[in-house]
């Protein structure tokens, strides 16, 4: 739910009356800047932060099946690029193990911090992420054809299965995407 001050709600932002209903949102999500949120809800508590499970957490998590091929591709992955600490990140929706991070600033002025690789089990497949470029363009994107039985994006390579993916094509972009870096990244 998202709110747009117009001088019509400013003068609904003195009658907190009008916000009775939203006190059990206390912040979340509601589109309200925090300084509103205080003057209208005192006594709410400030938000939850979700405390994101470590590595062997998120791998125990996982369904039996989902796990030996998340956790298969997780350990190739270490092998190959064992400079690229792992963590658990909630970047695209759903938390996935995330390898390197790197600051990124696009010439907008867009900039924040990103994973260079990163691995996801969703609900019908696989996601390995691989966030990098070169002069000719997005690694995943220019080297689809090699990936096997696969989907791919700009930098996402989509599989319902392990045995669809080339793993071993797969992991030596991820290997060039540590020599190249990160998409945008602030050198």
């Amino acid at each position: 739910m998202r709110f747009v001050v117009s001088p019509f709600s400013r003068v609904l932002l003195q009658d907190r009356s009008f916000f009775a209903p939203l006190a059990p949102l206390c912040g979340h999500s509601s589109g309200l800047p925090a300084e509103t949120l205080a003057l209208t809800f005192p006594a709410c508590p400030p938000p939850k932060t979700k405390t994101l499970p470590t590595v062997a957490e998120f791998l125990a998590a996982l369904p039996d099946d989902r796990r030996d091929t998340i956790t298969t591709i997780h350990k190739a992955i270490r092998k190959t690029v064992p400079k690229l600490a792992p963590f658990v990140t909630a970047g695209m929706g759903l938390p996935l193990i995330g390898y390197g991070k790197y600051h990124y600033k696009y010439a907008s002025g867009r900039e924040g911090d990103w994973f260079l690789i990163g691995l996801a089990a969703g609900k019908s497949g696989y996601a390995l992420h691989i966030c990098a470029a070169d002069k000719t363009g997005y690694l995943v994107e220019n080297n689809a054809a090699k990936l096997g039985k696969v989907k791919t994006g700009r930098s996402c390579i989509n599989f319902k299965q392990l045995e669809d993916l080339n793993l071993p094509a797969a992991l030596a972009l991820v290997k060039q995407a540590v020599k190249t870096g990160g998409l945008g990244a602030v050198k």
